[in-house]
């Protein structure tokens, strides 16, 4: 892993995400390596020509001036980066963040796959308005590994168990869902017990990666190659049409909090 520390002038930055007024990011880069991530655009803005996985950047920023102005705005950890990647053990860049946030009425959310969110959980307890996702697209553990170098889905689970169990508002995010293959059913049998609610969002193939899946299904789901041309390459939704309703009427019938982010790109705040 390639490491670099990088001065910003701040770390808030206006986001244009749906429900979402700041994004922040204590990192450029992620070593989970995932197969799908769609943050490896962020390259062609900070110079790096190394492979998206294979260096991080550490943000060296000032304090946070008066994070009380934050009060009422929704704030969102790691839209393009997991904040509780490994190298956080060592840097603790957003556990200096949310140190900042204690006392304050902002609306913090941060999404992670990593277990290491439980060591701040003294410090995620006094933040007001806190939701933590985990973010979780399969049981396979096979198959996770195939996708990305993150803790297992076990820990992952255990986590959100531990967080849960200590009064946080948590969030299985079951992102993203792969055709034919992520069974959202099976995610929601194995964390319903201390999971508020269940975000959705489909897998988008665009860029460098499309091509990567698409093989991966060939060589490894063959059978699901002819949905997989009908979805990504026609642009024919009626699988993700078919899909939200199956999910609502579980959802109703099995009594949980289910939001659906399908096409959240084509919700983008101007």
């Amino acid at each position: 892993m390639i490491l670099n520390h990088r001065p910003v002038k701040t770390i808030m930055t206006k986001s244009k995400l749906p429900d979402s007024d700041y994004a922040i990011n204590p990192y450029v880069g992620c070593p989970h390596q995932c197969v799908y991530c769609y943050a490896c655009f962020m390259k062609r803005f900070t110079g790096h020509t190394e492979p998206w996985g294979e260096f991080l950047d550490i943000k060296e920023f000032p304090p946070i001036k008066n994070p009380t102005k934050y009060d009422g705005k929704k704030l969102f950890f790691g839209s393009v980066t997991d904040c509780y990647n490994a190298y956080e053990a060592e840097y603790k860049k957003t556990q200096a963040i949310l140190k900042q946030f204690i006392g304050t009425n902002a609306n913090i959310t941060i999404t992670t796959k990593s277990n290491l969110i439980v060591r701040d959980l003294e410090i995620l307890k006094q933040l007001k308005n806190l939701t933590v996702a985990f973010s979780i697209n399969t049981m396979d553990e096979d198959f996770q590994k195939h996708m990305d170098n993150a803790p297992s889905i076990n820990e992952r689970i255990e986590a959100m168990k531990t967080l849960h169990n200590n009064g946080i508002n948590t969030v299985t995010f079951i992102s993203p869902i792969f055709p034919g293959i992520t069974c959202v059913q099976e995610i929601v049998k194995a964390t319903r017990t201390h999971c508020n609610t269940y975000w959705l969002e489909n897998l988008n193939l665009r860029g460098s990666y499309k091509q990567v899946i698409m093989n991966y299904v060939k060589r490894n789901y063959p059978h699901l190659m002819p949905l997989y041309e009908t979805i990504y390459n026609h642009k024919d939704k009626t699988f993700w049409i078919e899909l939200s309703k199956e999910l609502a009427d579980y959802a109703k019938a099995e009594d949980i909090n289910m939001i659906n982010y399908f096409y959240h790109e084509l919700i983008r705040k101007k």
